[in-house]
C-alpha cells in the first residue's frame, strides 16, 4: 500500500511513539529509511542534522528541562512545522544556528526532509470563507454533547434507519502527508471543522469541500472539533473553535476567520499530551490530560515516571487555568530502583484519554483513567473519578480494576531489557471511551463506562456505586472498549474491538474467544439485548494489519448505529436487531477536491459526524499495526 505525495510511505503499523523512543535508546531518527532524499545516502549517524542537534538541542528535548516538550513528540511534528518553531516561539533557543542547521535539524528529527512537505496538489479555495450564520451548530458530540450519548436525532442529523440505504459519497478531502485522520469533525455555519496530522486545521464547504481558510497549530491536532454554540438570528455572534494537540496545547479559534484567540498549554510535563476532547460549558473548557511517558520507558535508563493525569478548567474568554486537579494525589517520589540500577518514580500516570461528561443536575464532571506507570500502583488508575465542577475536587473515585501498572518496558518482543517493567506488569486496562450519563426516570440517572477489559459497568452518578456490570469482550492490550460507546433508543451500544496482540499470549489467561463487534446492552441492568459478532472480510494482500474490530466511537441515530471498522468498512446496524443495514469500504483510493488521490484505511479515534442529512467520517490510522489512511469522507443522501 503506497501512499501518493506522502514522504511516510508506511506499509508497517507500528506505533510511532515507541519507536521513536527505541529509536532515541539507539540513537537514531525514527523513520530515516522512508525518505531516502533528505541525506543523499549517508548513514544515520553522519545525518547533518545530528550534530547540531546534540550540542543544541538534546539537553533540553531529552529530560534536561521539565517544561521542553520531549523528542518524542517533537519527532511527531512535521519538518516544516519545527521549523517553523525555531523561528517562532523557539527562536532565542536557535539563534546558534544557521538557517541551514536549523532545516537539517528539522529534517533529521522528522525522519523526512523539508521538501516532502511541499503538497503538490492544493483544495481548490472557496469563493467566500464567510460562514452562514443563519445555520448554527446541530450535530452533538464529544465536546458539546454533555452527557456524552453521541446520539443525533432525526430533526438536525437527517438521517435515520429509514434512509441510511440510500447514502452515497458526495466528495473526499486528502490530508496532505499523512497517515492517520483522527481528528472528529464539526459542521456549523454550512462548514466541516476538522484536524489533522500536520496540525492545520481546515474550514471547509460542508456541501463541495473547498476550503474557506487554514489555521496551523504547533502539533498534531487528533482532537475533535468543537464550536461554540449560537442561535440562528442572534446579533453579532462571535462562532468559536476549541481543541487540543499532542503537545498539551488547548486552542481557541475565531471560527470566521481562522485566527488565533489563544493557546494555553495545559500541563508543562515534557510527555503530556491532549488525547480526549475537551467539553465546552458556558464559559469553562474542560480539557482531559494524558501522555505518552509510558512509551518513554522502554528505556531502561529512563526513570520511570513523573508524569500525573489531570483534569483542567479553563477561562473560554482568555485560556487562563481556574483549577487543575490531578487524578494522582500524591507527586511522584523515589519507590526504590530496578535491576539494572535506574530509579523508579512512583505513584504516576493515571492518564485521562476520554472526552469528559458534565451532570449539570449535580454539578459533577465525569472522566476515566488509564493504568498507572510504575510501581506501585495506586487507587487512581483504571477508575471512574467525578470532579466538582465549580472547583475541581474529587467527589468520588470508582475503581474497577486494581493493581495496574505498566508500560512499554512491559513490551519484551520490542525492547530487550524489561527492567522498567513494573512489577504489576498490567493488565493495561484503562478506560479510553467517554463515559455515558443516560435518564433511566424522572428521577433516576445512570453512568455508563466501558473498559479495555471489554467489561462495561453502570454506575451510581452520585456515588460511583457499581449498579450492574457486563463483560462484553474479551479484553485485552488492544481489546475491550475503545474510544467509545453511543446510547439511543434505550440501548447502550458498545463497540468492542479485542484485536489479537502477542503480548495478549504472556500476559493474559484468556478464558473465552475475543468477540469483536458492536452489542446492545440496556442502560438498566446491562443485560445484553443483542449481538452483532464482527466478520473477517479482511483482503488477503491486508490480512498482517487488517482486524475486524470497532476501535472508534460509535454514533447514534435514529433506530441505528453508525460504526468505523478497524477493517476499513463503514457499518450502520439496525438498533432493533443489529444487523448491518448499510455498508461501505474505505479499503481504495478516492479521487479529492484537490485532485490528490487519497487512501483510505483503519478506522480509530473519532466517529462519524451527522448532520443536516450529511455523514462525515475520517478514514486512516496508520499506528498500532494497522492500515494508514489520509482522507476525510462526505456521504449524503441520493
Amino acid at each position: 500500500m503506497t501512499f501518493k505525495n506522502s514522504a511516510l510511505n508506511q506499509t508497517t503499523g507500528w506505533c510511532l511513539g515507541l519507536l521513536m523512543v527505541l529509536a532515541t535508546h539507539a540513537q537514531a531518527p525514527r523513520a530515516q529509511q522512508s525518505d531516502p532524499a533528505m541525506s543523499d545516502g549517508a548513514s544515520e549517524q553522519s545525518h547533518p542534522g545530528e550534530a547540531p542537534y546534540r550540542e543544541h538541542c538534546a539537553s533540553c528535548h531529552e529530560g534536561g528541562v521539565y517544561k521542553a516538550p520531549h523528542r518524542m513528540f517533537v519527532s511527531m511534528m512535521a519538518p516544516d512545522a519545527i521549523l517553523s518553531s525555531m523561528a517562532g516561539i523557539m527562536a532565542a533557543q536557535s539563534e546558534a544556528l544557521s538557517g541551514q542547521e536549523q532545516i537539517h535539524v528539522a529534517e533529521y528529527l522528522a525522519g523526512r526532509s523539508l521538501a516532502s512537505t511541499q503538497v503538490e496538489f492544493s483544495p481548490p479555495g472557496c469563493e467566500s470563507s464567510e460562514l452562514d450564520l443563519a445555520r448554527p451548530p446541530a450535530q452533538t458530540g464529544w465536546g458539546t454533547d454533555l452527557r456524552n450519548s453521541r446520539f443525533q436525532s432525526a430533526a438536525t442529523g437527517g438521517l435515520s434507519a429509514d434512509n441510511v440505504g440510500s447514502l452515497e459519497l458526495k466528495w473526499a478531502f486528502a490530508f496532505p502527508n499523512a497517515i492517520q485522520a483522527r481528528s472528529q469533525p464539526a459542521v456549523a455555519g454550512g462548514t466541516v471543522f476538522v484536524g489533522s496530522q500536520s496540525g492545520r486545521v481546515y474550514a471547509l464547504d460542508a456541501t463541495t469541500g473547498c476550503v474557506r481558510w487554514t489555521f496551523r497549530a504547533s502539533a498534531e491536532v487528533r482532537t475533535a472539533i468543537i464550536v461554540s454554540p449560537w442561535q440562528a438570528g442572534e446579533r453579532n455572534p462571535r462562532p468559536t473553535l476549541y481543541f487540543g494537540d499532542i503537545l498539551a496545547r488547548a486552542y481557541s479559534v475565531d471560527a470566521t476567520s481562522g485566527e488565533l484567540n489563544w493557546s494555553t498549554r495545559v500541563d508543562d510535563h515534557p510527555n503530556a499530551t491532549i488525547t480526549g476532547t475537551p467539553t465546552l460549558v458556558g464559559e469553562q473548557l474542560f480539557v482531559p490530560v494524558s501522555s505518552l511517558e509510558v512509551v518513554s520507558a522502554a528505556n531502561p535508563d529512563y526513570a520511570c515516571c513523573t508524569f500525573r493525569g489531570s483534569m483542567v478548567a479553563l477561562s473560554t474568554g482568555d485560556g487562563e487555568i481556574q483549577w487543575k486537579t490531578y487524578t494522582v494525589d500524591e507527586k511522584p517520589k523515589p519507590a526504590g530502583k530496578t535491576s539494572v540500577g535506574t530509579a523508579i518514580l512512583a505513584p504516576s500516570g493515571a492518564p485521562i484519554w476520554n472526552s469528559p461528561a458534565v451532570d449539570l443536575e449535580r454539578g459533577q464532571i465525569y472522566a476515566g483513567t488509564g493504568e498507572n506507570y510504575s510501581t506501585p500502583a495506586d487507587g487512581s488508575s483504571d477508575a471512574i473519578i467525578a470532579f466538582d465542577m465549580a472547583t475541581g475536587k474529587k467527589k468520588w473515585v470508582t475503581q474497577t480494576t486494581s493493581g495496574d501498572s505498566w508500560n512499554a518496558g512491559c513490551l519484551i518482543y520490542f525492547t530487550k531489557d524489561a527492567s522498567n517493567c513494573p512489577e504489576e506488569n498490567g493488565p493495561d486496562f484503562d478506560y479510553s471511551a467517554s463515559p455515558i450519563l443516560l435518564s433511566l426516570s424522572k428521577d433516576a440517572d445512570i453512568l455508563v463506562v466501558g473498559q479495555k477489559s471489554g467489561t462495561v459497568y453502570g454506575l451510581d452518578p452520585d456515588t460511583g456505586r457499581v449498579i450492574w456490570q457486563t463483560p462484553v469482550g474479551r479484553g485485552g492490550v488492544q481489546g475491550g472498549v475503545h474510544f467509545g460507546m453511543a446510547a439511543g433508543d434505550g440501548l447502550v451500544y458498545v463497540p468492542i474491538n479485542d484485536m489479537f496482540y502477542p503480548e495478549d499470549l504472556t500476559r493474559y489467561d484468556f478464558k473465552k474467544d475475543p468477540r469483536p463487534g458492536i452489542y446492545a446492552l440496556d442502560p438498566a441492568t446491562g443485560k445484553e439485548l443483542w449481538a452483532n459478532p464482527a466478520e473477517d472480510v479482511c483482503p488477503e494482500d491486508r490480512k498482517e494489519w487488517c482486524d475486524a474490530g470497532i476501535s472508534a466511537a460509535a454514533t447514534a441515530i435514529p433506530g441505528a448505529v453508525i460504526a468505523g471498522h478497524m477493517d476499513g468498512h463503514i457499518r450502520i446496524y439496525s438498533a432493533a436487531t443489529g444487523k448491518v443495514l448499510w455498508d461501505y469500504t474505505t479499503l481504495r483510493e478516492f479521487d479529492t477536491v484537490s485532485g490528490e488521490v487519497a487512501q483510505g484505511g483503519s478506522m480509530s479515534g473519532s466517529g462519524a459526524t451527522v448532520t443536516n442529512g450529511m455523514l462525515y467520517m475520517n478514514s486512516g490510522y496508520g499506528i498500532y499495526e494497522h492500515m494508514p489512511g489520509n482522507v476525510l469522507l462526505a456521504f449524503g443522501l441520493k
